[in-house]
C-alpha cells in the first residue's frame, strides 16, 4: 500500500468505546480516575481496538536502524561503525532493550533501514533504502522518492507485525548522529530555534553541543526545508531511521493498533507522521518523557502525557518497553476487578 493510501485510509478512534471504557473505569471498585494516566491509556486502547476487552500481551518493539551522514561533521562521540555493531547486538539479544524486553516479555524486531555496513543476520529484516543518509550539512539528507520510499517501508513493518498477530508495537531506533537529525527536524517543524531542540545525545560535551547546533543550523540555512511540507522536512533534514518509525505510526494508525512512542528521537517521527495525519495521534501512546531538551516539548505538541518521568535518554525502545508492564497492570484492573455493584456497596460520585 502506498503512503498516500495508508493516509487516506486512517480514521480516528472509536469515541463511543472511549466513553463506554471511561464509564466502566467509574463502576470499577476504587477511588474514581486514582489510577490516573493508566485509565486514560486503557481507555485509548479500548478505543483503538474497538474492544472493552483489549489486551497487549503479544507486544514487540521495532527498532529502526540507519546511519546518518552529518556523522561526518563530528556530531557524535563515535563514528558511524557503531550503528551496524550494535545492530548485530539486537539480533543476538545483546543491548539494553532487548534485555528489558526479555523482562517484560516483548520481542525485539530490528530492522534495517539504511546502514553503511550490511548485517548479515537472518534476524534483521530489511527494508534499506540506502546506504545512510547524506550529509545534510552539504545538501538535502535524503530525496523525496526516498523519503517515501522509507515511510512506505515503515507501514509495511507496522502491516507484517500487525499480521504476525502483535496488538501493542513499540518504535525504537538505532543510528549514531540521529539526535542531530531529530534536533533539525524538531526546530523546523516547532519553528524553534536550534539551540532550544539540542541535547547532549549520546554524550557529547557542552562544546559538542554547541557545534552540533551549528551544524543543524548551517544544514538548515542551506536546504531551507518547508515547515508546512513535513515530506520537505524529512527528506532534507531528517533519517530513514526517523521515516521509517513515521511510517510505522502510520501503518499502526491504519491497523488500529497502539503504538508507544519512545523518546525524543521517537516522538520527532510521531510528529512526522500527525502532521501528515492528525487522525495517527489517536493510536499513538506516550511511553516517558526524554531528558533530551525538546522531550516535553514534543510530546505537550502531540497533545499526550508519559507515563514514565525516569530521565532516560538511551533510546532503542527502552522508556516504550519500560512502559508495557504498566499498561498490563492497568488493563489487569480495567477487566478483572470487581465494581462496586459487585461488592454492594454505593459508587463513588464526583464531588460538585
Amino acid at each position: 500500500m502506498t503512503l498516500m493510501e495508508t493516509i487516506a485510509s486512517i480514521r480516528p478512534a472509536d469515541a463511543d468505546v472511549a466513553a463506554l471504557a471511561r464509564k466502566k473505569w467509574d463502576s470499577v471498585a476504587k477511588p474514581l480516575g486514582s489510577l490516573g494516566l493508566l485509565e486514560d491509556d486503557v481507555t485509548r486502547i479500548c478505543a483503538i481496538r474497538g474492544t472493552l476487552v483489549p489486551s497487549v500481551k503479544r507486544r514487540c518493539v521495532a527498532v529502526f536502524c540507519a546511519d546518518n551522514g552529518v556523522v561526518a561533521e563530528g556530531v557524535a562521540q563515535t563514528d558511524s561503525s557503531v550503528t551496524a555493531i550494535v545492530a548485530k547486538n539486537f539480533c543476538t539479544h545483546d543491548t539494553s532493550v532487548c534485555k528489558m524486553a526479555e523482562a517484560a516479555d516483548a520481542d525485539v524486531v530490528p530492522v534495517d533501514m539504511g546502514m553503511n555496513t550490511v548485517v548479515d543476520d537472518p534476524r534483521m529484516r530489511r527494508h534499506r533504502i540506502a546506504a545512510g543518509t547524506k550529509n545534510m550539512r552539504l545538501g538535502p539528507a535524503m530525496t523525496r522518492d526516498e523519503a517515501v520510499r522509507a515511510l512506505e517501508a515503515g507501514i509495511a513493518v507496522a502491516h507484517e507485525l500487525a499480521d504476525g498477530g502483535y496488538t501493542l508495537l513499540a518504535t525504537g531506533e538505532m543510528g549514531i548522529g540521529n539526535t542531530t537529525s531529530s534536533s533539525a527536524v524538531a526546530s523546523v517543524l516547532l519553528g524553534r530555534p536550534a539551540a532550544e531542540m539540542t541535547g547532549p545525545g549520546a554524550g557529547l560535551s557542552r562544546e559538542g553541543v554547541l557545534h552540533k547546533i551549528a551544524v543543524i543550523g548551517d544544514a538548515v540555512a542551506l536546504t531551507r526545508p518547508d515547515p508546512e511540507d513535513p515530506l520537505d522536512v524529512l527528506a532534507k533534514v531528517g533519517g530513514f531511521d526517523i521515516a521509517g518509525m513515521a511510517g510505522c505510526f502510520l501503518g499502526c494508525a491504519e491497523r488500529r493498533i497502539p503504538c508507544l512512542i519512545d523518546g525524543f528521537i521517537s516522538a520527532v517521527a510521531a510528529l512526522i507522521a500527525a502532521r501528515m495525519c492528525p487522525a495517527a495521534v489517536d493510536c499513538m501512546l506516550a511511553s516517558h518523557v526524554s531528558a533530551e531538551p525538546a522531550g516535553q516539548l514534543l510530546l505537550d505538541t502531540l497533545g499526550l502525557r508519559p507515563l514514565i518521568t525516569a530521565g532516560m535518554r538511551l533510546g532503542e525502545g527502552t522508556g516504550a518497553v519500560a512502559a508495557m508492564p504498566l499498561l498490563d497492570m492497568a488493563i489487569a484492573v480495567f477487566t478483572t476487578m470487581a465494581t462496586f455493584s459487585d461488592i454492594q456497596i454505593e459508587a463513588y460520585r464526583p464531588l460538585a
